[in-house]
C-alpha cells in the first residue's frame, strides 16, 4: 500500500516533506498537502535547517546520516529525500508511528 507522501523504490524510500523551521520543538506533526510535515528548531539560514533535518531524521529512524540524500527543495520548505535502506517498508512503519 502506498501513500502520496512516500514512494518505495528498489534503492530505498522517497519521502516528500513540508518543513517548518524555527519551531519550538522537533517533531513530525502529520500530513500537509500530501507531504509529511516536520517541525524542526533549526533556522533556515545557510543550509543549517537541511543539515539539522538530515541529522534529526537519521537519529529518529536509527540509520546513518549518509543514507539520507536531499533530492530536491534545498532552499524551500517542500523537500524530497531519498532514504537508502534494504527494507523501506520498515522505514514507512517507523514514520507512520509518529502520525
Amino acid at each position: 500500500m502506498t501513500s502520496s507522501w512516500y514512494h518505495i523504490r528498489d534503492t530505498g524510500l522517497i519521502v516528500d516533506l513540508h518543513i517548518q523551521p524555527k519551531a519550538s520543538c522537533d517533531r513530525i506533526c502529520g500530513i500537509y498537502n500530501d507531504r509529511l510535515k516536520v517541525q524542526i528548531m533549526a533556522p533556515p539560514v545557510d543550509g543549517k535547517a537541511n543539515q539539522y533535518l538530515n541529522k534529526w531524521l537519521a537519529k529518529q529512524l536509527k540509520i546513518r546520516k549518509r543514507d539520507i540524500e536531499l533530492i530536491s527543495g534545498e532552499t524551500g520548505r517542500s523537500k524530497r529525500v531519498l532514504i537508502q535502506h534494504d527494507r523501506p517498508e520498515d522505514l514507512v512503519a517507523s514514520l507512520k508511528r509518529w502520525l
